[in-house]
């Protein structure tokens, strides 16, 4: 299935019907008064998240979505049937803006509803204006007009780490080890086109989720490769696993590649500080990982381990991800952290309340 995660799309609530104008007309009531019933209301649009679906693949052959109108109301106080509404399925983490001003709107980023747009209330039938004064009203309410709205379905998957690095450098095979996500495996740049997500399980731990991000290389902010249209889907995260690639057969330098790739993220950072409630991804923690280590003499892992530490003071994994050397290490840390951070969210908006 394409994955597609931007669609600019159209939707419009239904109108309400007209109220009817309408009298008795029986042979025992030549005289009868008004029985004009309501018009039903206009249906609404609603978007509701499925965990099910992580695409916005179904959106992208219509731009118009429009709910039911609503039927006018009919003879002897019949009331006309309400308009269908328009049911928005869309993947959990989906955001609604304006698509003129860019303004979030809503952020379905749990399993919920919302009515984004109601149907227009069905118009009054001339029974419901009858008075002692007036027995035989010849007017009814029209019903109210619809709303509708341009705007764009924006995806941002929801997961708790966010795996980075370059093309090959080990991200794919290592969030098939650690999860039941099974991304194609090659050894060219690119192999991955769309992020993929896994559930990871440790130990006691409870279940956290981990997303590999593609195509991010030396400038990606430019739009060389695949840019950094992918980076948005780890706005969430509140970790991310820093893949680098020791072996030496890409031809590339480990800490020219970490250099890199974070300045590609300052870059995105930078890009998109206008965003509301967007949150810089260099304030994230990294748990930097030296992948493909058994391609590399042990001498040489060390010193690029003290290469880390002291240029950026950062503590460094060694693993493999073809042979697993190492992994559960790196897994327990990396859900120490993940249970840390949601701790401490938890802990900050109670005392918020």
């Amino acid at each position: 299935m394409k994955f597609v995660d931007e669609v600019k799309i159209q939707v419009a609530s239904g109108r309400g019907g007209p109220g009817a104008i309408t009298f008795r007309r029986e042979s025992f009531a030549p005289r009868g008064g008004p029985d004009g019933g309501d018009g039903g209301k206009g249906g609404d649009v609603i978007f509701r998240t499925s965990k099910h679906i992580n695409s916005l693949v179904d959106y992208k052959p219509y731009k118009k979505y429009y709910a039911e109108n609503g039927q006018g109301g009919g003879a002897s106080n019949c009331s006309g049937h309400h308009g269908a509404d328009m049911l928005m399925i869309v993947p959990e983490g989906t955001i609604i803006r304006d698509s003129e001003t860019n303004e979030v709107l809503f952020d379905l980023t749990d399993s919920n509803e919302i009515n984004f747009l109601q149907g227009g209330r069905g118009g009054k039938g001339n029974a419901f204006f009858k008075t002692s004064v007036n027995q035989a009203p010849e007017y009814a309410q029209p019903g109210e007009d619809n709303h509708n709205r341009e705007i764009v379905l924006e995806l941002k998957l929801i997961a708790d780490v966010g795996i980075i690095g370059f093309p090959n450098a080990g991200k794919s095979t290592l969030i098939s080890r650690i999860s039941a996500a099974k991304p194609k495996i090659a050894d060219y740049p690119f192999t991955t086109l769309t992020p993929n997500l896994g559930v990871v399980k440790v130990g006691d731990y409870s279940n956290f989720v981990v997303a590999d991000i593609p195509g991010l290389i030396k400038g990606a902010h430019q739009g060389v490769g695949l840019g950094i249209q992918f980076l948005k889907h780890i706005e969430r995260t509140s970790l991310f696993v820093h893949i680098v690639d020791v072996s030496g057969m890409s031809g590339r330098d480990p800490i020219q590649d970490f250099q890199d790739i974070n300045y590609e993220i300052e870059q995105y950072d930078e890009m998109s500080k206008e965003k509301d409630g967007f949150f810089p991804l260099k304030t994230r923690e990294q748990i930097v990982v030296l992948n493909k280590i058994d391609l590399v003499p042990a001498d040489q892992i060390e010193k690029i381990k003290q290469t880390f530490k002291k240029k950026f003071n950062v503590n460094t994994f060694a693993i493999s991800g073809v042979t697993g050397k190492n992994i559960n290490e790196l897994l327990q840390t990396m859900a120490e952290k993940v249970i840390a951070s949601k701790t401490g969210a938890n802990d900050q908006e109670q005392g918020q309340h």
